[in-house]
Parts: C-alpha cells; sequence; structure tokens
C-alpha cells in the first residue's frame, strides 16, 4: 500500500455564517500547492461550534455538503469536517466523508458534550465510521469523542488478523483553557492504536468569546509529534508513510496483547 498525503486546516471561524466560511475554505483549499488526498477542517466548520441549531442546520442537500461535493471533485480530494445537519426534525453534529466522486460517509457525533449544553441540542450517534482511502483504513471522531478511548478502541480483527484502522481524525472546537487534556489525549490515542493520530482544531475566539488555541497536532505511531501549530492560522501538508505504520506494528506488535472486548 502506498503513502497518503494529507491536509490539516487549522483556522479562525466566522461566528454563525455559513457563507463567509465556505468562501474562506475555498480560499485556503485553492491555496494549497502541493498535490494532496485528504483535507482536514474542524468541527462545525461552517459555524463555529454553536447552539443554535434551529437557525443554523443545513439538510444535506444543503450548500455546504454541496459545497463539500464540488471542492472535492473540483480538486480530487477527499474532504473531511462536521456540520450541523438537521434530518426528520432532529439535529446533528455530523462528520462527512466526502470523496471526489460525491460519494460519502457520515459520522454522527457519539458523545455529546453535556458541559456546554450540547446534548440539548443535538443527537448522539451510536455508529461508528471507518472509512477507506488507498488501502488504509481511518477512524473519525469528533472533539469530545476524544475523551472515551473505548470508543476508538483499536484492535485486531480475527477474520483478518488485521488492525480495524490505520488513522484516527479528530475535528474539534476544543478550548485554549483545555488546551492540555487537547494534547495530551491525541498523543495518547495514537500510541495506544499504534496509528497515526490527527487532531485538527479552531482557533480564535468564537461568538461566546471563548478562546481556541487550536494545537492541531498529528502524531505518529510511535507517539513522536510530527506537526502542532498553536494560536496561528495554518494550512500543513504532509505525507503519512505506510512503511513507518507497517515497521512500528511490526517490530512492537502490542495490539495483539489488548483486551477483548466489544463496543455496542
Amino acid at each position: 500500500m502506498s503513502d497518503l498525503k494529507v491536509t490539516l486546516i487549522q483556522t479562525n471561524l466566522n461566528w454563525e455564517n455559513i457563507e463567509e466560511n465556505l468562501r474562506m475554505f475555498d480560499e485556503k483549499i485553492d491555496s494549497i500547492k502541493e498535490r494532496t488526498e485528504v483535507v482536514v477542517l474542524p468541527e462545525m466548520f461552517s459555524t463555529g461550534f454553536s447552539m443554535a441549531p434551529e437557525r443554523l442546520a443545513q439538510k444535506m442537500d444543503g450548500s455546504a455538503v454541496q459545497w463539500m461535493k464540488q471542492k472535492a471533485a473540483e480538486k480530487n480530494i477527499i474532504l473531511t469536517g462536521s456540520l450541523i445537519i438537521e434530518e426528520d426534525g432532529q439535529y446533528w453534529n455530523r462528520l462527512i466523508w466526502m470523496q471526489p466522486n460525491g460519494v460519502f460517509g457520515t459520522y454522527d457525533k457519539r458523545h455529546l458534550f453535556g458541559f456546554g449544553g450540547e446534548h440539548e441540542h443535538y443527537q448522539a450517534g451510536d455508529k461508528r465510521l471507518i472509512a477507506s482511502v488507498k488501502g488504509w483504513k481511518v477512524c473519525l471522531t469528533v472533539c469530545y469523542d476524544l475523551r472515551f478511548p473505548v470508543w476508538s478502541r483499536n484492535a485486531i480483527s480475527p477474520e483478518t488478523g488485521e488492525p480495524a484502522y490505520d488513522v484516527l481524525i479528530n475535528v474539534a472546537n476544543w478550548p485554549e483553557r483545555r488546551s492540555t487534556p487537547w494534547k495530551t489525549l491525541i498523543h495518547a490515542r495514537a500510541i495506544e492504536n499504534q496509528c497515526y493520530a490527527i487532531g485538527v482544531n479552531r482557533v480564535g475566539n468564537d461568538g461566546n468569546d471563548i478562546y481556541h488555541s487550536g494545537d492541531s497536532s498529528l502524531i505518529d505511531p510511535l507517539g513522536e509529534i510530527i506537526y502542532r501549530k498553536s494560536h496561528e492560522e495554518d494550512v500543513f501538508t504532509t505525507t503519512l508513510e505506510r512503511s513507518r505504520l507497517d515497521e512500528v506494528r511490526s517490530k512492537f506488535p502490542f495490539l495483539k496483547d489488548a483486551d477483548k472486548f466489544q463496543v455496542f
């Protein structure tokens, strides 16, 4: 299997302004000069982390999903990030995994942030999404999910003898006041699951005057920090090396010693 080129976009967000955020991400994606294959945007990238889904939610045929479809096709990339989605009168913090051919997968955030009242406005998902690209398996999570390691636990499949996934992606609006847990948890998820871990967070103040320092990160399967950026907007592209992942798992086959359990 070949290497995988990924881009992390850390940026401020225009509070509850879908049109302006889509325009801004248009410019940032157009600015990528290197070849890339997966572009990762923050949580609720079209609005910021808002508890006003009644005003802001769109359906799956709304402008934000349509923009993702058009941009993925135009740039021949996979584009992922979460949006506020309405479906059958209920609201979801939904991550979209949009492929260039317009086929997409969805993941509804499992762990809603009760401390911020998210559970009062949104429905919780109950299914993981492990996507596939170029033979890489990618586990997709949203923000607060990061605090609950059982949900993202990697495991050896008895059918294939292979780990369930190779890359963990977490998209977030994680405040600076809890930046130490953010950095620690994304680091831990890479080590315990023997995978590359990507965390893409926003920067700047949101509409509630909560500051976000970003600290978007890319961690390798041994816990080495490949990338971390704090406080500044940044568009970072790099290559995930398949040989590095295979070497770590071969030299240190820790996953086979893990406890056996199933998440229902």
